[in-house]
């Protein structure tokens, strides 16, 4: 059995505490225990973590992305709950992610019929959907998202 790191995706020995490309600490993915992650979103009044259930926000939005893996925001949901809502580095974006790996305008989500699709903007370092890369992909529930180093997963009604 392969172990895929959390944060880079590289495959490691069964055997290995840490990964063997960025260090990451593998010890919690030994045994067959299935894991879970707290959500939360942060307050724009206090800008503290408030905790959500996923299903609340999934059913009152129709789908949301949750942040699996990636600069310490492991667990951070997002709602979609626009037309369009822009995803990079620019503070100004409905999708902050604050890392270099991500172009300040990487990639955009929007409703078009009755699906979410995700749109590459050019980005230097690709916009992935279950590891492949995309310019344009309708999303389904469970997909997995790869912006830069996050990994961010989404979950539809």
């Amino acid at each position: 059995m392969a172990l895929h790191c959390p944060e880079c995706a590289f495959v490691n020995t069964d055997a290995a505490n840490y990964c063997q490309k960025c260090g990451a600490y593998l010890g919690d993915l030994h045994g067959s225990a299935e894991s879970s992650t707290a959500t939360y979103r942060i307050d724009e009044a206090t800008g503290e973590l408030v905790p959500v259930e996923l299903e609340e926000v999934v059913a009152a939005k129709g789908a949301a992305l949750v942040v699996r893996s990636g600069a310490g925001h492991v667990g951070e949901s997002f709602p979609i709950d626009r037309e369009r809502m822009t995803i990079g580095r620019r503070p100004d974006c409905a999708l902050f992610l604050d890392d270099v790996t991500v172009s300040r305008d990487h990639a955009l989500l929007v409703r078009r019929g009755d699906g979410v699709f995700l749109d590459d903007l050019g980005s230097l370092n690709g916009t992935y959907v279950n590891r492949r890369r995309i310019e344009s992909q309708r999303l389904e529930d469970g997909d997995e998202v790869q912006i830069g180093k996050y990994k961010l997963t989404f979950l539809a009604r």
